[in-house]
Order: C-alpha cells, then structure tokens, then sequence
C-alpha cells in the first residue's frame, strides 16, 4: 500500500527524536493512505513552519500487520477509547508522559482545536464523551497510520 507523508521537506531518513512526543497517538511518523489529506497537512506545515510544500511517499506491505510481530491498535472509528487514548498520548501536564508499547497505531485524526478541549477536560469542564464530540476532524473521518518504533519504520520504504 501507498502512504503518504505531508511535510515542508523531503524526508530521506525517518528519525523518530525528531518527532513530537505529544501527538495523538504519541511520538511517531504520521502518514496516511489518504493523498488530499496529506496534501493539506504539507500545505499547513510548509504556511506554518516555511519551506515548500511535499507530499512524501511510502511504499507499505500492511500483511506484515496480521503475519509478524508488529504491535499493532487500530481503531476503525471515533469511540470513547481512541479519545482517552488521544488524550493519554496528548496531556502534556502528566508529571511522567504517557508510553504505550504499539509499533503502529491506527485510527481517526482529529480536528485543529484540540488545546481548547485538552484544557476544557482536564479542568473538568466537559466530559470525556464532550472531548470526543469536540475533537472529531470536521472534514469527517479520514485515518492515520502512527509509526512508533525503529522496528515499525523498517517496514517503510520511501518512493
């Protein structure tokens, strides 16, 4: 399968410290099987942080998934478990952060106001179903593959 990878920059080599812990599905490369998602991210990236614009791709054996050792969670929709799982990976106030031990995560993205519904939750003024109605990507549900680990990457092979 294609992946692709919406960046301001070309990504030869996927190096994990790079990424931000604080992520929704924790540190990771983000990719998705999704080309105009991806497009938008890089567009947003390249607007936000300069550089152009570049859609990064991957190529992905995902039987890999169900036939070796990889660890993987999947969530096949927006549930009350993926947004305590968001807000887990996301709660940057924890005294020690949040792991999980998955080598890939699978599941919904989620919408652009998250700080407002982190700050919102953990000060208790919403419940956790509230979190969730409040973090649902409002271009619908598109999905994204999280890569955790050294051994998810090495099933990644650039294009």
């Amino acid at each position: 399968m294609i992946l692709y990878h919406g960046s301001n920059q070309s990504i030869e080599n996927i190096d994990l410290n790079c990424c931000n812990r604080y992520k929704d599905f924790g540190q990771a490369f983000y990719l998705s099987d999704n080309k105009e998602q991806a497009i938008d991210i890089a567009k947003t990236r390249a607007a936000f942080l300069g550089g152009e614009p570049t859609l990064n791709l991957f190529d992905f054996d995902d039987t890999i998934i169900a036939s070796s050792n990889i660890s993987f969670l999947k969530f096949d929709h927006y549930c009350l478990e993926w947004a305590q799982f968001v807000w887990d990976n996301r709660d940057e106030k924890r005294e020690i952060p949040y792991h999980h031990d998955y080598d890939i995560v699978f599941g919904p993205i989620m919408n652009d106001t998250i700080g407002m519904q982190m700050r919102n939750y953990r000060n208790k003024h919403i419940s956790l179903h509230e979190f969730l109605e409040g973090i649902r990507y409002s271009k619908g549900e598109t999905f994204q593959y999280a890569f955790c680990t050294t051994k998810a990457i090495q099933h990644l092979r650039k294009i």
